[in-house]
């Protein structure tokens, strides 16, 4: 669809009353003028006795593309030669010409107008010059007067907005006011089964954080609450989104940034804790996966520096690296299973069990062709760009333009 609201694979609607420009002073008002007139649906244009002339160039580039109001456009020498075939005739103005003529709006000038046009009678409304409007004697030809509930202190419109506003109400009119579009349905209206698991889910995750106080408040606040939504009317997929929403906020981000509950030196405590403990004395891979998805949305310092820096590091671009991952019953910090590469940071600080244990891992991880590039936490959040200098050398010092094969020891 070309242009801001254009079509020209839709039919021009045509009829409608004689719009009747009297001495127009400007060709850039009479383009303006059959602009608004084509917006619409009017396409009869009469010229009294044009200041400039006719044609004017200046029209067709006012005009925007109404080319076709213009181009059959009527000149004429007097109002009485314009208006000579019509049976009925309005005329604009913003002045009280003293005159006993009936004065309408421009929305009853529409409805007037209507059944006259519906019976095949010309029916035209005059408008007048820029700088004066129509004289006494022109508005003494018309059968009705057309006025706007306009500022008193500044009552004189543009000649083209005079003439939308009355072109506007009869388009709205004969059109039944309908809009040419409304809203997409892109989704069903919500259930309340639906709407019902979406509040005790909202209101169990606020429950956590101890939102409803104090107590007795807790049902005027949930009424509230849900009030709110209902009041939304929302669809099935607003209340999706909705819930990935909340759940994303309850549950923490995945990613390496700062997420889930945990800073970075609690994060280690966790992985001490886990590390004296032992991961690999769990017997079935949910345990695990549930342990690596806490892990993965609590990072420690060290592990975010490194991941942030690995994944904007060309020389490691597709290799497949990820973050707290189960490798069995173990979880590794980093594995690239492309490459069978694990990249294990150590802590400063370990007990004697931790490090059985992460002895115990990478003996594991050797049996089943899986290399383990060590990396100390102090080392990454000193120098991360020389911790992946080092990565880089442990698994082959290639480019990884070479592919994941190429890297491999």
């Amino acid at each position: 669809m070309p242009g801001s609201g254009t079509d020209r694979t839709k039919d021009w609607v045509a009829g409608g009353p004689i719009v009747i420009l009297v001495e127009p002073q400007l060709g850039d008002n009479i383009g303006a003028t059959a602009r608004a007139m084509a917006n619409f649906g009017l396409s009869r244009l009469r010229l009294v006795k044009p200041r400039d002339g006719w044609p004017n160039p200046r029209a067709w580039v006012a005009a925007s593309g109404a080319d076709r109001v213009l181009d059959e456009a009527g000149l004429f020498d007097t109002v009485e030669a314009a208006i000579a075939d019509c049976s009925y005739v309005l005329a604009t103005t913003a002045r009280a010409h003293d005159q006993a003529k009936p004065v309408v709006s421009p929305e009853q000038a529409a409805r007037e107008m209507a059944p006259r046009v519906a019976a095949g009678e010309a029916v035209g409304v005059l408008f007048g010059r820029e700088r004066y409007g129509l004289e006494n004697t022109e508005v003494a030809l018309a059968d009705r007067t057309v006025t706007l509930p306009v500022n008193p202190a500044f009552a004189s419109l543009n000649l083209a907005q005079a003439v939308l506003v009355v072109a506007y109400e009869w388009f709205k009119l004969v059109s039944g006011g309908e809009l040419p579009f409304t809203m997409p349905q892109k989704s069903e209206p919500v259930t309340k089964e639906q709407l019902l698991a979406f509040f005790a889910n909202v209101e169990r995750e606020l429950d956590k954080v101890e939102f409803f106080r104090p107590p007795e408040k807790h049902e005027t606040m949930t009424i509230n609450l849900r009030n709110i939504f209902h009041r939304m009317q929302p669809t099935r997929q607003d209340i999706q989104t909705l819930q990935g929403v909340i759940m994303s906020i309850a549950e923490g981000r995945k990613g390496p940034a700062s997420g889930g509950v945990l800073n970075g030196v609690e994060a280690s405590a966790l992985r001490a804790a886990i590390a004296e403990q032992g991961e690999a004395r769990l017997s079935t891979r949910g345990p695990v996966r549930g342990l690596a998805r806490l892990l993965r949305r609590n990072p420690t310092d060290a592990e975010r520096a490194l991941w942030n820096a690995l994944t904007r590091d060309r020389r490691f671009a597709g290799l497949g690296f990820k973050r707290a991952t189960p490798v069995g019953t173990h979880i590794t910090d980093f594995v690239s299973f492309p490459l069978r590469l694990v990249i294990d940071i150590v802590p400063e600080a370990e007990s004697e069990e931790a490090v059985r244990t992460r002895a115990h891992k990478r003996g594991w991880l050797a049996e089943r062709d899986y290399r383990v590039v060590e990396l100390r936490s102090s080392d990454v959040e000193r120098d991360v760009a020389g911790a992946l200098d080092t990565l880089e050398n442990a698994i082959g010092g290639r480019s990884s333009a070479d592919g994941p094969d190429a890297l491999r020891s």
